[in-house]
């Protein structure tokens, strides 16, 4: 088992952030999203954004958290981000309260592929679901690409479910499909280390 933790990220991650985004976004979804579009994310971009997420979130209840890895030296190796859900939640068509005000939604949970399977995934969920329920949330959703097995396989894994929702993204004029999924967030901390994540 690895050893890590999880922080809350401090503007100084943005840069690093970004980096695990565009790293893992050009593996995980190389034969999901359209190549040209992969090549083209500017790293110095989504830094930007990361930045404003951490210093300037529009609530205090939208968090970003990173991942560590303890070795001779700690790394940067993955971040969650998640906030209570709005509008980016919605499927095609549902009303602006169909989520209710009790529902969290992560926008972003991602390990660097060459970090994965050492816990670090898990480690992220407990400490964003931990948060959740100090919000006061009770249930939480995620949209994931239909053909990223690995971000469905480990969600389900730690029991999230769809829950029927589905969308499809148009990126540069290819539609990419997405389903949600859903869990209720536990009342009581989860003290398991799932191995593998």
């Amino acid at each position: 088992m690895a050893l890590g933790y999880v922080r809350p990220a401090r503007p100084e991650d943005a840069g690093e952030i970004a980096r695990i985004q565009l790293a893992t976004w050009r593996v995980a979804y190389r034969r999901i999203l359209p190549r040209h579009v992969l090549d083209n994310l500017d790293e110095a971009f989504l830094a930007r954004r990361w930045s404003a997420a951490v210093q300037e979130p529009p609530s205090g209840a939208h968090r970003v958290l990173v991942a560590v890895e303890q070795a001779e030296q700690s790394y940067l190796v993955g971040f969650a981000a998640s906030g209570p859900a709005d509008a980016e939640a919605l499927a095609p068509g549902e009303p602006a309260d169909a989520l209710g005000p009790d529902v969290a939604a992560v926008t972003d949970l991602l390990v660097e592929p060459r970090w994965g399977r050492r816990g670090h995934g898990s480690r992220l969920l407990a400490a964003t679901v931990d948060l959740w329920r100090e919000d006061g949330l009770s249930r939480a959703v995620a949209w994931a690409f239909d053909g990223d097995e690995a971000t469905r396989k480990f969600l389900t894994s730690t029991g999230w479910e769809p829950d029927g929702a589905a969308r499809a993204l148009d990126v540069d004029d290819m539609l990419v499909p997405q389903v949600r999924l859903h869990v209720a967030v536990p009342t009581e901390p989860v003290t398991e280390d799932r191995p593998g994540e």
